[in-house]
């Protein structure tokens, strides 16, 4: 059951005219297409709204609005910055955030013009993400899902679509493959941590990976959910230059195949059937994922 509300402009206009008067003269136009965790709204030319569309993603508001101001004069890319925290009340129950407008396209629509540029670039920021102290950071909880936290939160949850999904996949690899990233635990201090690099967080200009965004799932803790990037969106070449530019031990690389290789089989046991578009291009991420 989806449980994620739906939120009209007209609501919006209302908390804006109430908690933040000084912007209420400006246009507000939901942003297409809408997010999952939040429901987007442009706010003028310069700013955006984000409104967390279920109780679960509400913690990621007051996160984002608490560290990304003190991590990013760190980075080498700009990030998502916060503007403003809005309040919930009687029509609307949760807080929600308002941000600076990044321009660019996403990986999903934008031309790589070089993805070895990209790898490198990309792998780049999470080095530099990676190597700063996460002692006073959040440690990996339901805010974020429990991305950098333990792999084996979701042991069941990979067993149980390995023995679904059958001899449509290589049980035998996928299962050996799980075993080896869960053999190995983050023996450091926690880091920083992104939580979901994927290609919809990653906006290109000029054909370059230009800022990062969407850091509702950031946190601290074993870094290697950060990774699992090299597997279902760059090939072999990309992923290679990515490896040697972001650098973490062969122990990480496994736990984040292993994270890799969740995210995919639940993805392709939801698709169902194979002769869909979307479960073949999951299937040949799962290829790459085994191979």
């Amino acid at each position: 059951m989806d449980d994620r509300l739906m939120i009209s402009v007209e609501l919006v206009q209302r908390l804006i005219a109430d908690q933040f008067p000084q912007f209420s003269s400006l246009p507000i136009e939901p942003v297409v297409p809408g997010g999952w965790n939040n429901r987007s709204f442009r706010l003028g030319s310069e700013m955006i709204i984000r409104m967390p569309s279920a109780q679960r993603y509400e913690q990621q508001v007051e996160k984002e609005q608490r560290f990304l101001p003190m991590l990013a004069p760190h980075l080498p890319l700009p990030i998502t910055e916060p503007v403003g925290m809005g309040c919930a009340d009687h029509d609307y129950p949760f807080a929600w955030g308002i941000y600076r407008w990044i321009d660019g396209e996403t990986a999903l629509s934008a031309k790589v013009v070089d993805s070895g540029r990209f790898a490198a670039d990309l792998g780049d920021f999470l080095k530099t993400l990676h190597g700063l102290d996460g002692a006073n950071g959040p440690p990996a909880g339901p805010h974020n899902f429990y991305r950098g936290g333990l792999l084996a939160t979701y042991d069941d949850e990979t067993r149980t679509a390995i023995l679904k999904l059958g001899t449509s996949i290589d049980t035998d690899g996928a299962t050996a493959l799980w075993d080896r990233a869960l053999a190995s635990l983050w023996q450091k201090p926690p880091v920083w941590l992104h939580g979901d690099v994927a290609p919809g967080n990653l906006l290109f200009k000029h054909g370059r990976l230009s800022a990062v965004i969407d850091f509702g799932g950031c946190g601290t803790g074993d870094p290697a959910c950060d990774l699992a990037i090299a597997w279902t969106f760059m090939d072999a070449v990309t992923a290679t230059v990515f490896r040697a530019t972001v650098v973490h031990d062969e122990a990480t690389w496994d736990r984040a195949r292993g994270w890799a290789l969740w995210k995919t089989l639940i993805t392709l046991q939801k698709q169902g059937d194979a002769s869909e578009p979307e479960a073949a291009e999951t299937r040949t991420i799962l290829d790459r994922i085994l191979r």
